[in-house]
């Protein structure tokens, strides 16, 4: 006799086809690309993981990382392929390295199913932003392309900055993929009590509702004083960068563009990173005629230089009085690991053969320029690492400068996806952030995030054009620190432990 055997609904959604669940993961993947520059979808990102959610139901632990792993694979080509300008090797080690974090959090949301339970509902976000942070840290870190910088120009949304850094966005954002992933469950059927969504839509409208207060609060000019800054953008191409025959074409374009800018009455005229074209100890020529130039234009320049001391080489910014007085010097703090320095170099020196790699020391203290107003300078990627510039505006910087060099990445999506950090730093500590970029992006962004003037030509086009850009803006006369200024990541404290009293939660009930 024979006896029919009918498979459990679980045992057949582990069946089911290949092809599907590694479409799903690529929709997640291509979803989540389209949400950051240069394609700005924004919104995407809102649902990017639903499909990624899907397929992951009822996946034993292996197929859920393999899967995530997968999505993290296309997602990270499709983010920082522009780096493939520098190095083939770099680009796919780095893709596979970054690639984990989606493989581990696939691991988090098998572990957990996407029960629904309000916290649980918490919990996901949270483990999110942890796997961010971590990312951010762990060997130097890499904070590219976190989850909140795809809002950048969703000023509502990331005003919570302030209060949370980036991680508050990107828990936001992953908190609303998980909402609608259940919503469209419970519609399918999955039991559920609408009560238990109540919460998320809660904490979704309170943030939108502080982002419209900060929005139109209005600061109190009368406590500011103002100081017209340009900003020069010089479109060296990077084979030019340091080709000993382009050294005086180098320094007079720099010069023609700052005479130009000169029509208005400047407090501050900025070089980006690098614009001196020598080692400024090993050549000074070039530096005199600079400041020679500086002494009959009377007005300060803050440029960056390759300088040297000790033996060491730095990655510098200089501030030039309006009489050609070099003022203060600030020494990069944070440098591109494989790309300023290499770490461990007895183990890892060959890597000099593969990549381009500088031999750079980096600097130690926080500097704070006064001209009499204070400012701090972030070059290069530092104006990733949210730490970096809070330590500034707490030593007392009234707005941050970014002065970098872009160039080696070509006509991509790096340079504006670079301008999504600045724009989140000028939120989380409430302070203007000025941009000076050799190929671009250069301009200026409020305390809001709202960008409000940038270098372009007569045909809309922000990188490697050559120009300036002028804006007054206003610096405090009174500090008043944001939350997060005074503060720092409390929130990741939080979502940690959150994490951490969810995980317990499951064991103390089985005991019960």
């Amino acid at each position: 006799m024979l006896r029919q055997v009918t498979k459990s609904p679980r045992h057949q959604a582990t069946k089911s086809r290949p092809s599907k669940d590694l479409f799903l993961s690529l929709l997640s993947s291509i979803l989540l690309i389209l949400s950051f520059p240069n394609f700005n979808f924004w919104i995407l990102s809102w649902f990017g993981f639903v499909p990624l959610f899907f397929t992951l139901k009822n996946k034993s632990k292996l197929k859920a990382f393999f899967l995530s792993y997968f999505t993290g694979i296309i997602f990270w080509f499709g983010i920082i392929y522009w780096l493939v300008h520098v190095t083939l090797a770099g680009l796919i080690v780095l893709v596979l390295y970054l690639a984990l974090y989606f493989g581990l959090f696939g691991l988090v949301v098998k572990s957990y199913e996407l029960r629904v339970k309000s916290y649980e509902l918490l919990f996901i976000p949270s483990a999110w932003v942890l796997l961010e942070y971590l990312r951010s840290h762990l060997f130097t870190g890499f904070p590219w392309a976190l989850l909140g910088y795809s809002q950048y120009l969703n000023l509502p949304i990331i005003q919570i900055a302030d209060i949370t850094g980036v991680w508050g966005v990107s828990f936001l954002v992953m908190m609303i993929n998980v909402l609608i992933y259940r919503v469209i469950s419970y519609k399918l059927g999955v039991r559920s009590r609408k009560r238990e969504f109540i919460l998320p839509f809660l904490f979704f409208f309170l943030c939108l509702g502080y982002g419209f207060y900060k929005l139109s609060a209005t600061p109190n000019s009368e406590l500011r004083t103002p100081i017209k800054i340009s900003v020069i953008q010089g479109n060296i191409p990077q084979e030019l960068k340091w080709d000993i025959k382009a050294k005086d074409f180098i320094i007079d374009e720099y010069l023609r563009l700052s005479r130009a800018a000169l029509q208005d009455e400047l407090g501050l005229i900025i070089w980006p990173e690098a614009a001196l074209p020598v080692v400024l100890e090993e050549e000074p020529l070039y530096y005199e005629k600079v400041v020679g130039f500086i002494k009959g234009i009377h007005t300060p320049l803050l440029l960056g230089a390759v300088t040297k001391s000790n033996n060491l080489y730095y990655n510098s910014a200089l501030l030039v009085s309006s009489e050609g007085e070099l003022l203060n010097r600030y020494n990069k703090l944070h440098l591109v690991p494989l790309g300023e320095y290499i770490p461990l170099r007895k183990i890892f020196g060959f890597l000099e053969t593969v990549v381009p790699i500088g031999d750079f020391t980096r600097g130690r203290e926080y500097t704070v320029f006064t001209l009499p107003t204070r400012f701090s300078v972030l070059i290069c990627f530092e104006d990733l690492f949210p730490e970096i510039s809070r330590g500034f505006v707490k030593r007392g910087a009234d707005f941050l400068i970014n002065i970098t060099n872009d160039a080696w990445f070509q006509k991509t999506s790096s340079p504006y996806q670079h301008l999504t950090a600045s724009v989140l730093r000028a939120v989380e500590n409430r302070t203007f952030l000025v941009r000076s970029a050799n190929t671009g992006i250069s301009g200026f962004i409020a305390p809001s995030g709202k960008i409000i003037s940038l270098v372009q030509d007569k045909m809309g086009r922000n990188i490697f054009i050559n120009g300036y850009s002028t804006q007054e803006i206003l610096a405090p006369l009174e500090k008043n620190p944001s939350f997060y200024t005074r503060f720092g990541d409390i929130f990741i404290l939080a979502c940690f432990l959150f994490v951490l009293l969810y995980s317990i939660i499951p064991s103390l009930r089985k005991q019960r």
